[in-house]
């Protein structure tokens, strides 16, 4: 269709709603950023309190009780959790409950303190929607813009929650619907990501920094302008292929330990309690806690035992299963009814998993936990250009080319389910 320009009505236009939008999204940035501060401040402290006092891991089925009961009494439709966010984009309805952030907050604290496999991204999403459909109230915004402000609530949590503001931004247009993207939000969800991020970093909130020492070579074989390893890339490829799978596997892992706990445990309650006894008898079986909580480090700083970290370590001693065992883990505990965000396990399943890959393939070890840690991501959430994005956010520019393949791959090969039920299919993976 043939577009009219009407200069410069149309410039003076775009100054207006992006001021506008400024100003709006200046308070949800400034509460989102705080909000996710003092949840990464007490996600830190209710770590190290758990590493100091391992019985506490006991308490865990209790726990879940009451996570329960706190939902019962007063949560209402803010136990559908992002899910409700999205819903509330695609259709506009009862709109996000101000009491989903307190409870969400909370109940992740309450998860984490005892022992359970989560993260923290669904936290923090959940915090900045919250707050955002609260501010679109509060102003009697019309039904297309609480639209955008809730997606601007998507990208201050997720921003601020990982230090990644731009991912932040792309993620809240694109984690919407499979095959498509939302431009309409385009220049507020940046604003969103990059001021929550900062309002984040101004309460001394810092983020855990990863490095990819890895310095790779172009191997060309005559074909000029291939500025990449061939062989290395079609190892990237391989591994593409696996993190997608891994990607399925931990969806429909956790969908299914949901339904079937739901369907066989007829007291609701006994649910959490059940996951509890399970997460409880693994470590017993396994020996081992170190797939409690986020994984980002271990209880011990001179320990090279299974986390995010060590991942990225040629010398680490992770086995060739740790990044199962995270996933069975995180899959029970979120399956099960506790709280908590399923993103930073995913990066421990994917860096895991790139690490066994390396030593298997003959790759590096760095490198390929670095797309692991992307790419798993990217094929759980359908999200490949927001953790594309990620891997240059977190690691440089130098290995964007391997960050995208990755992805991509991991993509397509995770099928079409995901971890948010509320995500719409717009365009086929195939045809």
């Amino acid at each position: 269709m043939k577009q009219t320009q009407h200069f410069p009505k149309d410039q003076l236009s775009i100054v207006y709603q992006l001021l506008r939008w400024t100003l709006l999204i200046l308070p949800v940035a400034i509460i989102t950023g705080s909000l996710v501060a003092l949840f990464l401040w007490l996600l830190d402290t209710v770590t190290h309190i758990r590493w100091q006092h391992p019985w506490l891991l006991y308490i865990l089925p209790f726990a879940g009780i009451l996570i329960y009961w706190l939902y019962k009494w007063g949560g209402k439709s803010a136990d559908k959790g992002n899910n409700l966010i999205m819903d509330e984009i695609h259709q506009p309805g009862g709109g996000v409950p101000a009491r989903m952030a307190p409870l969400v907050l909370i109940t992740t604290i309450i998860t984490h303190l005892f022992g359970g496999s989560a993260g923290r991204e669904g936290t923090a999403v959940q915090i900045g929607g919250s707050m955002a459909g609260w501010i679109g109230r509060v102003l009697k915004l019309n039904e297309a813009d609480i639209k955008i402000i809730l997606m601007t609530g998507i990208a201050a949590g997720f921003g601020a929650v990982f230090g990644t503001p731009v991912t932040g931004a792309v993620f809240a247009l694109e984690v919407l619907a499979i095959g498509v993207m939302r431009y309409d939000a385009l220049i507020p969800c940046l604003v969103a990501g990059v001021l929550a991020d900062v309002v984040c970093s101004s309460w001394g909130i810092s983020h855990t920094h990863y490095h990819i020492d890895y310095e790779s070579m172009a191997a060309t074989i005559g074909i000029p302008y291939i500025h990449a390893d061939l062989l290395l890339l079609a190892k990237v490829i391989a591994g593409g292929v696996a993190f997608g799978l891994t990607s399925f596997l931990f969806s429909w892992l956790m969908h299914k330990i949901k339904s079937t706990a739901n369907a066989y445990i007829k007291i609701p309650w006994l649910v959490p309690f059940a996951g509890g006894i399970i997460i409880i008898v693994l470590c017993w079986i396994l020996r081992t806690d170190a797939y409690l909580g986020l994984g980002v480090t271990t209880s011990s700083p001179d320990s090279l035992g299974p986390s995010i970290v060590n991942s990225f370590r040629a010398d680490a001693d992770i086995s060739y299963m740790s990044w199962f065992w995270k996933l069975l883990f995180t899959a029970i505990t979120l399956g099960m009814g506790f709280k908590g965000g399923e993103v930073t396990p995913l990066f421990f399943m994917g860096a895991a998993l790139g690490n066994a890959l390396g030593h298997l393939m003959g790759a590096p070890v760095d490198l390929m936990a670095g797309l692991g840690f992307i790419a798993v991501f990217a094929g759980a959430t359908n999200t490949p250009l927001a953790c594309t994005i990620m891997g240059v956010e977190l690691f440089g520019t130098h290995h964007v080319i391997y960050f995208a393949v990755a992805c991509f791959t991991a993509y397509y090969f995770s099928g079409h389910s995901g971890i948010y039920s509320a995500q719409r299919l717009v365009v086929p993976k195939k045809r």
